[in-house]
C-alpha cells in the first residue's frame, strides 16, 4: 500500500487575442500505482513573460506563439489601458 505522488502538465492552451498560454498541471495522487485523487493547478502565461523555468514543450509553444508582432501588441494593450492613463 505504497502512495506515491506525481504532478505532469496535462493540458496546455492557447487562449485569446494576444495569445495567453494557459498550463494546467495535475497533482495525482497514487496507491499502489493507480490514481486515487487528482487536484489540479492552473498558471497563465502572459506574451512577452521569462518562460526559463518551464518545460521544453511551453518554452516552445510560447516561442511559437509570443511573437514579436504579439509581444508588442500586448505591451500596446497594457499601456493604454492602465489604470489612471
Amino acid at each position: 500500500m505504497a502512495l506515491t505522488e506525481k504532478t505532469e502538465e496535462d493540458k496546455i492552451e492557447i487562449v485569446g487575442e494576444f495569445k495567453h498560454v494557459q498550463v494546467r498541471t495535475a497533482t495525482i495522487i497514487l496507491k499502489d500505482n493507480k490514481a486515487i485523487s487528482r487536484s489540479f493547478h492552473r498558471r497563465v502565461i502572459d506574451p512577452g513573460a521569462d518562460t526559463s523555468s518551464e518545460s521544453a514543450e511551453v518554452k516552445g509553444i510560447c516561442a511559437a506563439v509570443h511573437t514579436e508582432t504579439v509581444v508588442n501588441a500586448y505591451k500596446a494593450h497594457l499601456e493604454a489601458n492602465k489604470p489612471g492613463g
